[in-house]
């Protein structure tokens, strides 16, 4: 599971651990720490009772709402992303986290919304000074969508956000966002949705 700016996104795949029944408390233990806001585990005395009468049942095909036992015992984010499409899940570039496939794509590497965020609206992002031309387009950052409380924590704000248009259409409307302004550096972003368009505070 990916933990997201959208919520929770369950993936495709799956990973098989082989643990030992008199290990497996000191298992949990390793690998959900109660410092883990995000880590989540049945009660222990389910899973004593579990282990003890040697429970077992196939791994569903498709992980989802109604395969879950204790549902009411897992985090709301959790049940909801069972609800939804799963995806493609990847390791973060930077911080190994699981993220979503192309969601957030920065020089070749898979990154997650937060490390992408940093690294592309960043300081050090490709921030742009005076108006676009139609040649400027062609190179700019594309992501899944923009976060906005994640751009707040890094000093930048979105001031327009532009549906499916065509190109010509949409660079007229980015620039005309600029003019009023220009002496302040921006960046436009294609999203899934169309184009968004960014500036530092």
């Amino acid at each position: 599971m990916a933990w997201t700016p959208r919520g929770v996104c369950v993936g495709e795949g799956r990973q098989d651990v082989g643990i030992p029944a008199d290990g497996i408390f000191e298992w949990i233990d390793r690998t959900f720490p109660s410092e883990d806001e995000h880590a989540f585990v049945a009660s222990l005395r389910d899973i004593e009772m579990l282990t003890r009468i040697g429970w077992e049942t196939p791994f569903p095909e498709v992980l989802e709402q109604r395969s879950v036992l204790n549902i009411e015992d897992l985090p709301d984010e959790v049940v909801e992303g069972l609800a939804r499409p799963h995806g493609d899940l990847v390791a973060c570039a930077v911080c190994r986290s699981l993220c979503v496939r192309d969601e957030f794509a920065w020089k070749d590497r898979q990154l997650c919304a937060w490390d992408y965020h940093a690294q592309v609206f960043g300081k050090r992002g490709p921030w742009h000074e005076g108006l676009y031309e139609e040649r400027h387009l062609e190179g700019v950052p594309a992501c899944a969508y923009v976060a906005t409380p994640l751009l707040e924590e890094l000093g930048a704000q979105e001031v327009l956000a532009i549906g499916d248009v065509a190109q010509g259409h949409a660079l007229s409307i980015v620039n005309a966002t600029i003019s009023g302004q220009s002496s302040r550096t921006y960046m436009a972003v294609k999203t899934e949705s169309g184009f968004s368009v960014l500036r530092e505070v």
